[in-house]
């Protein structure tokens, strides 16, 4: 079953952002986690979803990724925070495990 949708990937907070578009959400994210996909996500290490909005068509998901693509860095942060303030990597809410750089660190 496709389910259109419009993602954004971080680096980290406040980091390297990535807008895209896909059918598949959780193959796209385990594509874009084990850097399958060569490109700007892999070559940046952009891998925590951080915003995702599902939509009717792929029509509507391509005009929205569009849409999003031309948008100031700062109105895309805004977006983001104004849902998920701490940049948490949403993938897990969707059954994925966390991300290595979100797990609990040990040690000081």
């Amino acid at each position: 079953m496709k389910e259109p949708c419009v993602y954004i990937l971080a680096s980290q907070p406040y980091g390297t952002l990535y807008i895209g578009v896909t059918s598949n959400l959780l193959g796209r994210l385990l594509q874009h986690r084990t850097d399958a996909l060569p490109g700007f996500a892999s070559r940046y290490g952009v891998h925590r979803l951080v915003r995702y909005e599902m939509c009717d068509t792929m029509e509507q998901a391509i005009l929205r990724e569009k849409q999003l693509k031309r948008w100031h860095r700062q109105w895309k942060i805004n977006l983001i925070e104004a849902d998920n303030p701490h940049w948490i990597d949403l993938s897990v809410t969707l059954g994925l495990p966390a991300l290595a750089l979100d797990s609990p660190r040990h040690g000081c």
